[in-house]
């Protein structure tokens, strides 16, 4: 995964501003409304400095996490008042309850379906008690297959919306909304399930 991002940052940044009624917008803001400046944000998947990274650390202590080195680079140029790790998150090992929030966008559908119940449970702990969890995930029952995404090899997986949001809730979330959303995107249809849960 590190390696295709690294190859194609800059088309997919690109690329995404190609689509229409792109629902992220309105989920962070939906996350944005319930936390206080200055508030612990962990973005999960955080690429190279996208339009929602910039927004959150202009209003919170932002830490970016994304597998991609060139993708880092391109957010720690583009957003030097956030922290940026460089990593794999389903091996991050962090402090518990050092956020008050865990955000990740259209990234969960490239995690292998079964890490992705140790993640949530990861999460939970890494959040203080009331943080809150942002994320989208696939809605499609994928086991998992590689394709070519913007000119690179890339994985895909996710399980069907109900699996989805039972492995949220035995994560120890519970769930504030849930609701899977289609928009036109750059070339197809694209179709997530998006979940807003707290500790």
């Amino acid at each position: 995964m590190g390696d295709g991002y690294d190859a194609i940052g800059e088309t997919f940044a690109e690329w995404r501003e190609q689509g229409s009624g792109d629902p992220r917008r309105d989920w962070e803001d939906k996350l944005v409304s319930r936390l206080s400046d200055g508030a612990r944000v962990l973005e999960l998947g955080c690429g190279g400095g996208s339009p929602e990274t910039t927004r959150l650390a202009q209003q919170f202590a932002l830490t970016g996490v994304d597998i991609s080195p060139r993708q880092v680079e391109r957010a720690r140029a583009a957003v030097p008042d956030a922290e940026f790790v460089c990593a794999d998150f389903t091996e991050l090992e962090l402090p518990g309850s050092s956020f008050d929030a865990v955000a990740s966008f259209y990234v969960f559908n490239h995690v292998p379906r079964e890490l992705l119940a140790p993640l949530l449970a990861n999460i939970h702990t890494w959040l203080v008690p009331g943080g809150w969890l942002l994320t989208a995930f696939g809605q499609s029952d994928n086991p998992g297959w590689t394709g070519d995404f913007l000119g690179a090899p890339t994985f895909f997986a996710s399980y069907p919306p109900e699996i989805n949001s039972r492995l949220v809730r035995e994560a120890g979330f519970a769930i504030a909304e849930d609701e899977v959303v289609a928009w036109e995107g750059a070339d197809t249809p694209e179709c997530f399930q998006w979940v807003l849960a707290q500790t």
